[in-house]
């Protein structure tokens, strides 16, 4: 495969770059193609890192005869989603809820948003 096949393929995976105190360094994710990462003191740097391991990994499930997994820079969301929790914390969430004067979906949607 080409350079340049290979690389338009690897842009169409969301590559994440992000700071992590826990690290004291920057990390880099590209989750929809492969597990792990890597890291580094340059943010720029990471990125770029991530970049060649995406190209690495198109190349390799490829040269496996295996198909891509779905893209992921351009996917596209509902704003729904379910989400299975036990009786009890549903119960606790929709008390806490009705304490605050707000739906359960308003608690939620604001403690999603605090992430």
């Amino acid at each position: 495969m080409k350079a340049a096949e290979r690389k338009a393929k690897a842009s169409r995976y969301l590559k994440i770059v992000e700071w992590s105190e826990e690290d004291g360094c920057f990390v880099g994710h590209c989750p929809g193609l492969f597990h792990g990462g890597t890291h580094g003191k340059d943010e720029a740097e990471v990125y770029r890192k991530l970049c060649q391991i995406a190209e690495e990994w198109v190349e390799m499930i490829e040269g496996d005869g295996k198909e891509l997994p779905p893209a992921t820079n351009a996917k596209t969301y509902s704003g729904k989603f379910m989400v299975r929790i036990s009786p009890e914390l549903h119960q606790r969430a929709s008390l806490k809820a009705m304490v605050r004067g707000e739906s359960l979906n308003q608690l939620v949607a604001k403690s999603l948003a605090e992430v």
